[in-house]
């Protein structure tokens, strides 16, 4: 009995120290708003939600809206809008739940949501309608937006979108929460956090390890991981059929064919739903192609946005 109380208290200890080691806080917001919101960022209270953006270009220019993916913020679009804003208006933002916008005091993160605060932004902007680009869970967000609210959409991109069920997803079901999903609000081991990022890209290499702290940041500004674990929570999947097939904008799906988080045969099952829609792809790319190849993905989207 002794030995197995010996042995209890040692096991205890260690587990302290493990969770003291492994341990991350959420950073100052200050500290994170001087480093990665510095001009022309601003933010901007919308639907009770202060959203952190950047609103560059030509005030008069076709607007474009840019809508990044799950985890992500609004500076992996920064090569993109660098190239656009000479002739376009480009509105970029971190979604609700994400980046130095952070939580929803609403707690609500369904797609209904996001839809409402993006027309409300789009209102306090003063921009009637905008081409809607999106990537991954915000290409999701962005076919949502253009089937619910399709007099604000003139075209749509969408990038590698989520939104078909796959493997072990049903429709109108909410996910079950993984317990090491749960530990994320105390917890980011950086090297657990370069494994998941990597497989975003079809070369590695990209991921400098500027951009990883910068990502890493952002997953530490306050209350983005818990925001993060109840939206997975609150992810249930609707059958996008019937919504896709009421979009009228123009569509362009782009797609790394190296896509290692939502694979490029995926594409088909859009074209079939969407009314006008076209594929270009990039055999050398993965999930993220305005990130890895900023300058050669963007021609054919702006081909499009110019049509």
């Amino acid at each position: 009995m002794k030995f197995a109380a010996i042995a209890a208290a040692i096991l205890l200890v260690v587990l302290i120290g493990a969770g003291l080691w492994l341990y991350a806080p959420d950073k100052p917001r200050a500290a994170l708003e001087a480093e990665h919101a510095s001009p022309p960022s601003a933010f901007l209270e919308v639907e009770g939600v202060r959203l952190h953006l950047r609103d560059t270009g030509p005030r008069d220019a076709p607007a474009v809206l840019l809508l990044h993916g799950f985890g992500s913020s609004l500076h992996t679009w920064e090569d993109w809008a660098r190239l656009l804003e000479a002739d376009h208006r480009v509105v970029r933002l971190d979604l609700p739940g994400f980046g130095l916008t952070g939580p929803d005091p609403t707690g609500d993160y369904t797609d209904a949501r996001s839809v409402r605060v993006l027309a409300a932004l789009l209102d306090a902007l003063g921009v009637r309608r905008a081409s809607v680009v999106g990537s991954s869970m915000g290409g999701r967000i962005a076919w949502f937006f253009a089937a619910t609210e399709p007099e604000r959409v003139d075209k749509l991109v969408l990038m590698a979108p989520d939104g078909f069920a796959g493997p072990n997803r049903e429709y109108g079901k909410a996910p079950k929460v993984p317990t090491i999903l749960r530990l994320l609000p105390y917890v980011l081991p950086p090297r657990l956090l370069r494994a998941s990022l990597a497989p975003a890209y079809g070369d590695p290499s990209v991921l400098t390890e500027e951009v990883f702290a910068r990502y890493r940041d952002m997953l530490l500004a306050p209350g983005v991981r818990g925001a993060i674990v109840a939206r997975t929570g609150q992810n249930a999947l609707v059958d996008p059929e019937p919504l896709l097939r009421r979009i009228r904008a123009p569509t362009l799906l782009v797609w790394g064919e190296k896509d290692a988080m939502v694979p490029f045969r995926n594409a088909a099952d859009y074209v079939a739903a969407l009314p006008e829609s076209a594929v270009v792809s990039f055999p050398e790319l993965g999930h993220v192609p305005h990130e890895e190849a900023p300058a050669r993905s963007l021609e054919p989207v702006r081909a499009f946005l110019a049509r």
